[in-house]
C-alpha cells in the first residue's frame, strides 16, 4: 500500500531536468510508488499496476498530453472501480493551466512535497474538489471520446499552434515565449498584418449549444472549459451545475471585442455582464464546425471537416487534489 502513486514521463520536456530529482525524493519517501511511463501506450498498464497499491492520491507528473491520456484512461479504463484516487498534477507542462487551476505553482518539487504533507495528515475540507471532464467525440456511436479540461479553438488554437511550431523551438523560456506569441498575435489582429512569420487569420467557425442556439463567425478565442480559472484573469461561475457544466466563452476577431474580453477579464466583470463581442456561455453539449478548424484539447489537436463537428459533453464529476486550501 502506498499513501501517494506519482506517474512520470521521463520524455516530457520538463523532466529531462527534472526527473533526477523526482527520483531521488521518491528513494527518500517510502510512502510514494513511482512509475515512469515512456509511451502513451503505456498508460494504461500503468494505472493498472497503480491500483494494486491503492493510493490515496495520484500525481500526474508530465506534459499536457501525459495528463490528457490520463485522465482518459482513468475515465474508460476503471481500473480503481468506484473510489478513484484524488488526481493532483504537478506544474511541469507548456501550460500548466490544470496545476495552476488545483493551486500547484512554483517548483514541482515543492509541489509534490506539499502533496505529502496533505497526504500524512489526512485529506480533509477544502483540499478535495470535483471538475468535471470535457469528453471530446466526432458524435459517432461506438467511438472512444477524448477527455480533458481546457479546449481552445479558432484563433487560440492558431496562436498555440504558432508557439508550439514557431516559438517554442527558439529554446527560449515559456514565459517568454508566450509574451512574444501574445505579440505576434496582437499584431496581427490589430494591424491586421499577413506574414508567413505572425500566425494565420482564424478561420470560420459555428458554434452550436444545445437550447442555446448557435453562434457563427471568425473568433479570435474559442474556449470550452470545466476549470474554475479560464484564462484573462478570469474565473468561471462555480456552483451553477444546472446551467451546464461546460463553461464556453467566444471573442469575435476584432480588437475592440478582445479589448473588452480583456478587461473583464482583468477586473472579474468577463460575464456578468453582456458586451458586444464577447459571448460567454454554459451548457451541457457542444457542437464546433468549420472548415478544417483546429481545435487542441489539453495539448492534443483534433479537426472539425465539413459535415464531421466536433462533439463536446461532460462526464461524472472526478475526485481532485487542490494543494491551496
Amino acid at each position: 500500500m502506498a499513501l501517494v502513486a506519482l506517474l512520470s514521463n521521463p520524455r516530457s520536456t520538463g523532466n529531462r531536468s527534472l526527473l533526477p530529482r523526482i527520483r531521488s525524493f521518491c528513494a527518500a519517501n517510502a510512502d510514494i510508488f513511482h512509475y515512469e511511463v515512456e509511451t502513451i501506450e503505456q498508460i494504461g498498464p500503468a494505472l493498472k499496476t497503480i491500483a494494486r497499491v491503492a493510493p490515496r492520491i495520484l500525481v500526474i507528473n508530465g506534459g499536457d498530453g501525459t495528463v490528457q491520456a490520463t485522465l482518459t484512461e482513468l475515465h474508460h479504463g476503471g481500473h480503481f472501480g468506484n473510489s478513484p484516487p484524488l488526481v493532483a498534477v504537478l506544474p511541469n507542462g507548456k501550460t500548466n493551466l490544470i496545476a495552476l487551476d488545483l493551486g500547484a505553482t512554483g517548483d514541482p518539487i515543492e509541489a509534490l512535497e506539499r502533496v505529502m504533507e496533505i497526504a500524512r495528515g489526512g485529506i480533509e475540507g477544502d483540499h478535495r474538489v470535483e471538475r468535471e471532464l470535457i469528453s471530446l467525440s466526432d458524435g459517432e456511436p461506438g467511438g472512444r471520446p477524448v477527455l480533458g479540461m481546457f479546449l481552445g479553438g479558432a484563433g487560440l488554437a492558431d496562436s498555440m499552434l504558432y508557439c508550439r511550431h514557431k516559438i517554442y523551438p527558439l529554446g527560449l523560456p515559456n514565459g517568454l515565449s508566450h509574451v512574444l506569441t501574445a505579440f505576434a498575435v496582437l499584431l496581427s489582429l490589430v494591424l491586421g498584418l499577413r506574414f508567413a512569420f505572425l500566425p494565420p487569420r482564424p478561420s470560420p467557425v459555428k458554434v452550436s449549444l444545445i437550447r442555446q442556439g448557435e453562434i457563427a463567425g471568425r473568433f479570435s478565442l474559442l474556449i470550452v472549459t470545466t476549470l474554475q480559472r479560464m484564462l484573462l484573469g478570469s474565473t468561471t461561475s462555480g456552483g451553477h451545475s444546472r446551467l451546464g457544466a461546460l463553461q464556453l466563452m467566444l471573442v469575435d476577431q476584432s480588437p475592440m471585442a478582445l479589448l473588452r474580453a480583456l478587461f473583464a477579464g482583468f477586473s472579474g466583470s468577463l460575464g456578468r455582464q453582456s458586451m458586444v463581442g464577447v459571448h460567454v456561455e454554459r451548457g451541457d453539449e457542444i457542437r464546433i464546425e468549420g472548415e478544417r478548424s483546429s481545435v487542441i484539447l489539453d495539448g492534443e489537436i483534433f479537426q472539425a471537416k465539413a459535415g464531421r463537428p466536433i462533439v463536446l459533453t461532460h462526464t461524472a464529476p472526478l475526485p481532485f487534489l487542490r494543494l491551496a486550501a
